[in-house]
């Protein structure tokens, strides 16, 4: 992975953390949550987001970011990664459903966060605009 990729994990994980994603993610998340599981849901999906945005391209990437826990903190094995993506797979629209939910609640938050600088802020309904999609 790029040297330049870790440095914008730093961006990316302090914009992680001022919207609230991972917070709402592990609200929207919580059913799937394991009763004494050492690792949240919405952490480890944000983890994997990461890992895609500072270059990986395998799920075995992540042992990047585990390699660097001042950065980004305790990251799931892959053992533990592969269990909640095959929980999440087994009923798909209720995860897909609970994420979009927790992505809208972390794009409002951005948006409040930016104020009269963020793009829907001046929005009329002659002049609208689209939030941020700060999860792309």
């Amino acid at each position: 992975m790029p040297a330049v990729g870790q440095a914008g994990g730093i961006l990316l994980t302090q914009t992680l953390r001022a919207t609230g994603l991972t917070t709402e993610l592990s609200r929207a998340l919580a059913p799937w949550r394991k009763q004494f599981a050492r690792h949240d849901p919405g952490k480890i999906l944000t983890d994997l987001a990461l890992m895609l945005a500072v270059g990986g391209d395998c799920l075995a990437d992540v042992a990047t970011l585990r390699a660097e826990p001042e950065l980004y903190g305790s990251v799931a094995s892959d053992p533990t990664i592969s269990r909640l993506l095959t929980a999440l797979a087994a009923d798909v629209d209720k995860a897909e459903s609970a994420i979009s939910t927790a992505r809208r609640k972390a794009r409002k938050n951005a948006c409040a966060l930016a104020g009269h600088h963020a793009p829907n802020a001046n929005a009329t309904a002659k002049n609208w605009a689209y939030p941020p999609d700060v999860d792309a």
